[in-house]
């Protein structure tokens, strides 16, 4: 959680804008905001937008968001965000890393928006710490910055970085932000004005398309992954996987080594964790008949499995994102959040800002 100088005070954040800059994540960042304050009947959030001149910055769409001021001016926020898009290595100049380096020496929690992750690396802010950046990025940033750890979630908050994949991956940061700020009723609230199924979270990953992984020439490899994704209620064996893409086990677990970087049955196993998560998130199935659904034995098999990749059982993961679990210092509950939603005047759903004034008051 987002630390404020000032605990009386509303959070302050600014958002840096780079030059085709991806709209989308921007507007999916600030949104949450705006939504927070006008569910909550008070001023939680304030934000200013920064640019390196300090004028206005045209998005990869062409729409130009105007700057309150440039980053050279004393700015008293409790987190800055870089928002960067499309071919950030030529977009990005001195003075904003210079700025961004003096600003990690002083520890100030830094953030990024799609590939916003590439300045911060390039300011050597984050070196130690694990981050994202969307997958189209994700090979390229790994060949320049081999040093970093980076992840193929959708965001990523360590200590006092925060990184986006992108898209609509810094809508779910925010609410994140705001689950643990402000508890898991006012961020189910946002929420469902803003019509999500539901709050992803730091466990969800990118849906990064096989034949970015692994290219267009391992015709055998997509046919195993297929057919995984096939048989997930009956898991088939390795023998069985190995005889109808015609390889034997051990050409097979080489090309899952050398392309995906685990073991078939481990990457199958995955496959099948990723599926019970969406069943149990997205309906009301009870655990044993998901845990069969999804090719496991029983259900103890299937929560030790669950629990070993994502944190916690499967029972408490449903608790949590029905916001039955305590949240920092508040426990939430279903009927309180939708005491919240009808005691709340709400106004016509987000657009897309014009101007950054159009959504908040600024610092």
């Amino acid at each position: 959680m987002i630390a404020k100088k000032n605990v009386n005070e509303p959070t302050r954040l600014g958002f840096v804008l780079i030059p085709n800059f991806s709209m989308l994540a921007f507007s999916s960042a600030i949104e949450p905001l705006r939504m927070a304050n006008q569910l909550a009947g008070e001023v939680l959030y304030e934000w200013t937008i920064l640019s390196a001149d300090g004028g206005a910055v045209a998005a990869s769409n062409g729409l130009s968001i105007s700057a309150d001021r440039e980053i050279g001016d004393t700015v008293n926020c409790d987190a800055i965000f870089v928002c960067a898009g499309n071919q950030v290595q030529h977009q990005v100049g001195a003075s904003v890393l210079t700025w961004l380096r003096s600003l990690s020496k002083k520890q100030i929690v830094l953030g990024a928006l799609c590939t916003g992750t590439y300045v911060l690396a390039r300011a050597d802010a984050l070196d130690g710490y694990r981050c994202t950046i969307h997958w189209e990025n994700m090979a390229s940033a790994r060949e320049e910055f081999p040093q970093l750890v980076i992840s193929p979630d959708l965001f990523e908050i360590d200590r006092d970085r925060y990184t986006s994949a992108g898209g609509t991956a810094p809508l779910d940061m925010m609410l994140h932000e705001i689950r643990e700020a402000h508890g898991a009723d006012l961020a189910s609230a946002i929420s469902e004005m803003f019509m999500c199924d539901r709050i992803r979270d730091k466990h969800d990953r990118q849906r990064v398309p096989l034949t970015q992984r692994i290219g267009t020439n391992q015709p055998k490899l997509a046919e195993a992954v297929s057919l995984m994704e096939a048989n997930i209620e009956e898991p088939m064996t390795l023998d069985e996987l190995s005889f109808h893409v015609g390889l034997s086990r051990r050409q097979l677990e080489r090309l899952f080594q050398r392309y995906l970087q685990c073991v078939p049955t481990r990457y199958y196993l995955e496959l099948r964790l990723e599926r019970a998560r969406q069943l149990l998130l997205q309906t009301s199935m009870p655990i044993v008949d998901i845990a069969l659904a999804c090719g496991f034995i029983s259900a103890p098999h299937f929560s030790k499995c669950y629990r070993d990749t994502f944190g916690l059982p499967p029972r408490d993961e449903r608790r949590r994102a029905a916001g039955q679990v305590e949240t920092g210092h508040v426990k939430t509950t279903p009927a309180r959040a939708s005491s919240l939603r009808r005691t709340t005047v709400c106004s016509a759903s987000a657009a897309l800002p014009a101007t950054a004034a159009a959504s908040s008051a600024h610092i």
